[in-house]
């Protein structure tokens, strides 16, 4: 099966109407490849059936959810951009939770938004775990979200094989991940209660509107799959989910200077960060 421009077109327009993901024309082959499984798993030979269950016959989005989970990109493994969490448990942790003791506020909620199969937001119970001595008296919430169903179950089963733990340091492998198998591990359950994980679509305006009162949002190496128009809205998305004070952590490559000046930018150490003043 050859998409046609025409084809790429339709098809294009469905993902970002539903799922707020744009596809440039370089992309073309690489949705191919996605389609072409789709259509053989329903018994279809004609892009044309397939845009049309898309448009008329998928009316829960079940086939838009199928396909999303082949065309999402998922690439991740624990305590990636290490820098980036040093800056987040050395400067940002402590300023948010001295201002929480000053207030007799013991909430403390973490957002992972695009947290593929879990290993950033168990990186960061872990982290937490670590920082805060005494977390058991918090009321600590670890949201873990993602558009990847399949991804996400993965998150629930929270076992990693070698690769997603290379970069985990030692002491914490031994308190805070548990050999299950031959090279698998799995984050134990004192750290692991700490995340609850949800299916979310960062395109879904109202699904993001009942996301409120977070102190950090980890949004890292997502919105580079958004165009200009649908990353504005999630990053203004964002700005109101956002606690005063609160951190936006985004991907290097990542930034929303073009797109929004409600957040400040913020140098803690060495690092640059976005924040909710």
């Amino acid at each position: 099966m050859r998409l046609s421009s025409r084809h790429f077109e339709m098809l294009r327009d469905l993902i970002y109407q539903a799922l707020g993901l744009h596809f440039e024309e370089t992309k073309a082959d690489f949705l191919e490849k996605r389609v072409d499984k789709r259509m053989a798993a329903l018994g279809m030979t004609q892009v044309e059936d397939y845009v049309f269950h898309l448009r008329f016959l998928d009316p829960r989005g079940a086939e838009m959810q199928a396909l999303a989970n082949l065309v999402t990109t998922n690439e991740t493994y624990m305590f990636r951009e290490f820098d980036q969490l040093q800056g987040f448990a050395d400067h940002c942790l402590p300023e948010v939770l001295e201002a929480k003791e000053r207030s007799n506020d013991r909430t403390l909620r973490i957002w992972s938004a695009g947290c593929s199969s879990g290993e950033e937001p168990y990186t960061l119970a872990i982290i937490l775990r670590e920082i805060m001595h005494d977390v058991d008296d918090w009321q600590v919430e670890i949201l873990a979200t993602d558009l990847d169903e399949v991804r996400l179950d993965m998150a629930r089963l929270a076992t990693y094989g070698a690769r997603s733990v290379k970069e985990v340091p030692d002491e914490y492998m031994a308190k805070h991940m548990t050999e299950v198998r031959d090279g698998e591990y799995q984050v134990c359950e004192a750290t692991r209660r700490l995340v609850e994980i949800r299916h979310l679509n960062l395109g879904d305006r109202t699904a993001m509107r009942n996301v409120r009162g977070v102190d950090f949002i980890f949004c890292r190496n997502v919105l580079i799959y958004f165009d200009d128009a649908s990353r504005k809205t999630v990053v203004d998305q964002f700005y109101h989910t956002l606690a005063k004070g609160g951190f936006l952590f985004l991907g290097h490559s990542e930034s929303v200077g073009r797109i929004s000046t409600s957040f400040k930018l913020k140098r803690l150490g060495k690092h640059l960060v976005y924040c909710k003043e």
